[in-house]
């Protein structure tokens, strides 16, 4: 159970970030983590560092402007999944003598896991016509911790995930209720009708 919750505090960083993650575990175990890891063993090392560092640096200098914010938010959605995957695997390989079936479930709940997480994320980044810049440092310091405590304290690091995850489902509910209850009385089924304004 502790190991399962390490691998998703794993994953959970990488539906805030991409490329940080995955640098700062290879940072952490060295070249020999990512030689065991789908995709990554494919590459040369030292290909793999100068992409995550370049990648890094742009996620933490690009959200700083709204043009940043929308790039980075059109490139999480499509390489969250992959990367949590990735994330929650590597976790899996180190901490977990198990089977290699049981070990790409683990990596496919993360994968989901950072997807949902980075949804709710693009979602609030369209609702508030970008993110502030708090939210942004918030997000930084979040991904970095839940990979250390992926390793050092998986089970607060899993719990921090648990609680990301149900505050994803409450963001969407809440809005889906805002979302019917602008609708005209009557006509809840259309609630965008007669509507040119985004929302």
């Amino acid at each position: 159970m502790i190991e399962l919750l390490a691998a998703l505090s794993a994953s959970a960083s990488a539906g805030l970030r991409i490329a940080l993650p995955l640098l700062v575990i290879g940072l952490l175990h060295g070249d020999s983590l990512w030689s065991r890891v789908p995709i990554l063993s494919l590459i040369p090392p030292q290909v793999v560092l100068g992409v995550l560092v370049s990648w890094s640096l742009f996620e933490l200098l690009a959200p700083k402007q709204l043009l940043g914010q929308r790039v980075q938010q059109l490139l999480q959605i499509v390489f969250s999944p992959v990367v949590g995957t990735i994330m929650g695997m590597a976790i899996a390989q180190t901490t977990l003598e198990q089977t290699p079936w049981m070990i790409w479930i683990i990596g496919g709940v993360g994968g989901i896991l950072a997807l949902v997480l980075q949804l709710v994320q693009a979602g609030w980044f369209y609702r508030l016509r970008g993110l502030p810049l708090w939210a942004i440092f918030l997000q930084d310091l979040l991904c970095v911790f839940l990979v250390f405590f992926a390793f050092d304290a998986p089970e607060q690091g899993g719990l921090i995930a648990l609680l990301l995850l149900w505050l994803a489902i409450r963001s969407s509910k809440e809005w889906y209720r805002w979302y019917v209850e602008q609708a005209k009385p009557g006509d809840y089924h259309h609630p965008r009708r007669h509507k040119r304004n985004p929302d």
